[in-house]
């Protein structure tokens, strides 16, 4: 059974860090794209970041880029977010997702590949 649980979401002034953690099983990172997606209030869900850890391409999206780093910990079947200068407008919920390697996979193109998702966790970044 595939599970992917997300944790460390909370508040946080503007401007600072948050390392978000996403345990997953019933699958590993060297078949399966694996990723954190977004929902604001009123917005609709959007791709943060994706890695493909066979070939170590990475996506960020154009508002968290610079700022944001995602990685994994194969041992631990762990993926991280580590949020740095948080923004107000960062406030949302934030999802981990996987999705099955299929050829030619862009990363640039997660949101279409999504085979599973995980619960939310709430990131609320205060001014």
């Amino acid at each position: 059974e595939v599970q992917l649980q997300a944790s460390g979401g909370g508040l946080v002034q503007a401007g600072g860090s948050l390392k978000l953690s996403c345990a997953v099983s019933g699958f590993t990172f060297d078949d399966h794209a694996i990723g954190w997606f977004r929902q604001a209030p009123g917005k609709e869900r959007e791709v943060v970041s994706c890695l493909k850890s066979s070939d170590g391409s990475t996506y960020y999206g154009d508002s968290v880029k610079g700022r944001f780093s995602i990685s994994t910990d194969n041992a631990e079947n762990t993926v991280y977010l580590l949020m740095n200068s948080l923004k107000p407008e960062d406030t949302a919920v934030y999802y981990c997702a996987a999705g099955r390697l299929v050829p030619s996979f862009d990363v640039s193109l997660f949101k279409y590949g999504v085979d599973y998702w995980g619960k939310g966790t709430l990131v609320t970044v205060s001014s």
